[in-house]
């Protein structure tokens, strides 16, 4: 392989990574489905937004949109932390009764 093909392919894996950054990264095993992900808007700044919809995320009625990355980045954590609680509670429901909840399943 040749410094432009090896080239190439590094400047590939970081555009992935920073896509994958993007879109929130990972959050660690308590956090298995996250709600919300991060976006680079057009005119440079960053969103919040929902992950099923691709609408911006709303806190208190402000809009997450036209925030610095780390302004996006704290409260998207924040918001996917909120949906741990609720999802260990109905884990703990769900196997209280005798049901399984496998890696899969969507709560």
């Amino acid at each position: 392989m040749d410094n432009r093909s090896k080239a190439a392919e590094f400047e590939q894996g970081v555009r992935a990574i920073e896509i994958w950054e993007n879109e929130g990264g990972t959050l660690g095993p308590a956090v298995a489905d996250p709600f919300y992900g991060r976006r680079v808007e057009a005119d440079k700044s960053w969103a919040v937004y929902h992950a099923f919809t691709g609408e911006a995320a709303r806190i208190g009625g402000e809009t997450m949109t036209g925030l610095s990355r780390s302004q996006a980045t704290d409260r998207m954590m924040s918001l996917n932390h909120l949906n741990v609680v609720p999802r260990k509670e109905c884990n703990a429901r769900l196997r209280s009764r005798g049901g399984s909840v496998g890696a899969g399943s969507r709560l």
